[in-house]
């Protein structure tokens, strides 16, 4: 049985961070071909390690005469710790700082079955050989020299905890904004889009019309005066063909011509906000869901205004890119396998924005 005092266990658990840091850094900078300083924190530290091993100490305390129960025990205490770790720190930070989702039977990418069963050899590792020497130097240790030790440790711990809490808080609710103006940003496009296919199907539209009612005019006269549509087109001097290919110059004859066209040109022209929808494949309502700009809200702007409006949330989202520059940084590089389930697309932005150090300023 272990009898620690909470000093005792707070030194153990600050050693723990540091070994799980050493352990975390080496390999994922021998697999990045890079220095990583890997984690959460700024400091050299892994809390999810120095809580796994402090965790695996407790659970394994009645078993520490059997290997098996051991092993057990160190699979479900830390499986349960790392899921619980990840789930909350997802929740509070828009960001999933270890994912599995790519490995063989994990679960919602929090945990998987290697990684339990590594867990597992590793309390048995841990509690039957690593451990008894690092207990031993701890004891050893004398109180004074413990207690410096645990308190300049724990004030440097509880500043960087709450400092990098902060900013990864800051940066989940800039993934939340980022995402919203790419909504909005969507939203705008689509609307210039719907006016530019506005104007050109309005224009097709009624020179499809004109050129129709021309036509039931010509065969009206020629049935009426007996003469060929050859002789009547040669009469008219109007060439259909001419129409065709200079439909601004046709449009001015055609009315000229045929002066009850322009009331279809008026009834051409009030196309409905649902027609709008429709050419568009629906995708004006999944933008409504995502942002609380309405197409309504937009209808009656001009291409000009639209252009203005783009440019400003364009602004807005490179101010969001550049904001706690240093901090995300240092956290997407620290955790290269780092994803964003929800805010996918953002999260895979920043990360190329900082790949190629804010050369690309627009991802797209």
């Amino acid at each position: 049985m272990y009898t620690y005092t909470w000093y005792q266990w707070l030194t153990f658990f600050y050693l723990y961070c540091f070994f799980g840091w050493i352990f975390e850094s080496t390999y994922v900078s021998l697999k990045q071909k890079r220095f990583v300083n890997r984690g959460f924190l700024r400091l050299p530290m892994l809390p999810l390690y120095g809580s796994g091993a402090v965790m695996m100490l407790w659970v394994s305390l009645p078993f520490q005469d059997s290997l098996i129960l051991t092993y057990i025990s160190g699979v479900i205490g830390a499986t349960a710790l790392e899921y619980v770790t990840g789930y909350v720190m997802e929740r509070l930070f828009k960001v999933r700082y270890w994912d599995y989702s790519n490995q063989p039977f994990n679960i919602h990418g929090y945990i998987c079955l290697s990684s339990s069963i590594a867990w597992g050899f590793l309390t048995i590792f841990m509690t039957h050989l690593i451990h008894k020497p690092i207990a031993r130097a701890v004891l050893a240790m004398p109180l004074y020299w413990d207690l410096f030790f645990v308190f300049f440790v724990t004030v440097l711990f509880v500043y960087d905890s709450i400092v990098c809490t902060k900013e990864a808080l800051a940066f989940g609710k800039s993934l939340e904004a980022m995402q919203k103006l790419r909504a909005e940003l969507d939203n705008l496009q689509v609307q210039r889009a719907l006016l530019k296919m506005n104007t050109e199907d309005r224009l097709q539209a009624a020179k499809e019309e004109l050129l129709d009612q021309i036509e039931a005019k010509k065969v009206q006269a020629a049935a009426l005066t007996g003469m060929s549509m050859e002789e009547l087109r040669e009469k008219a001097g109007i060439k259909l063909g001419a129409i065709r290919e200079k439909p601004a110059a046709g449009m001015s004859m055609i009315r000229e011509k045929a002066g009850s066209a322009a009331g279809s040109i008026r009834d051409l022209s009030n196309v409905s906000l649902e027609e709008l929808k429709a050419k568009a494949g629906g995708k004006l309502d999944s933008l409504k869901d995502l942002t609380g700009i309405h197409l309504e809200a937009l209808r009656g702007k001009s291409a000009e205004q639209l252009a203005e409006m783009l440019k400003e949330r364009e602004s807005r989202l490179a101010a969001l890119r550049k904001e706690r520059r240093r901090f995300r940084k240092e956290r997407i590089h620290s955790n290269p396998t780092a994803v964003s389930p929800k805010y996918a697309r953002e999260f895979e932005e920043l990360k190329k924005y900082f790949e190629d150090e804010g050369r690309n300023a627009t991802p797209q």
